[in-house]
């Protein structure tokens, strides 16, 4: 488990690597990662964008962006959370993720919020710093 806190909004990151959506024999590889995003402060906030920077063993990133997060822009009260679970495939054994939610305040303030970067490693393979 990853885990940030940017202005009292905490984001919790929990990759898994899914075998039965691999085929390493053919260099792809996917794993399921499930994001927690929780609001620690005293005034709602809503998600509106995402931000990710997703880095193979090659050093290869690939940069994505788009509104919301699996097709929701949630609204997040004060003590509110919303869990997500969604996935990436790579050509290599392992990476890396890292991003960042853009945010909008009831009165209009937008703000960036990391997301915390986490490792992407099959189990039992020998693992390359990126």
């Amino acid at each position: 488990m990853y885990r940030a806190t940017t202005r009292e909004i905490q984001v919790t990151a929990t990759p898994r690597y899914v075998a039965e959506r691999s085929e390493p024999d053919q260099s792809r590889y996917f794993w399921a990662y499930t994001i927690e995003v929780s609001n620690l402060g005293r005034e709602t906030v809503q998600l509106k964008a995402r931000h990710w920077a997703i880095t193979d063993a090659n050093g290869h990133t690939e940069e994505v962006h788009g509104a919301g997060v699996v097709g929701e822009e949630p609204l997040l009260p004060p003590g509110g959370r919303f869990e997500y679970t969604s996935g990436v495939p790579l050509n290599t054994a392992t990476g890396i993720m890292s991003g960042s939610y853009d945010m909008l305040t009831e009165s209009g303030e937008r703000f960036s919020i990391e997301v915390p970067a986490f490792s992407l490693d099959v189990p039992d393979v020998r693992r390359v710093l990126n």
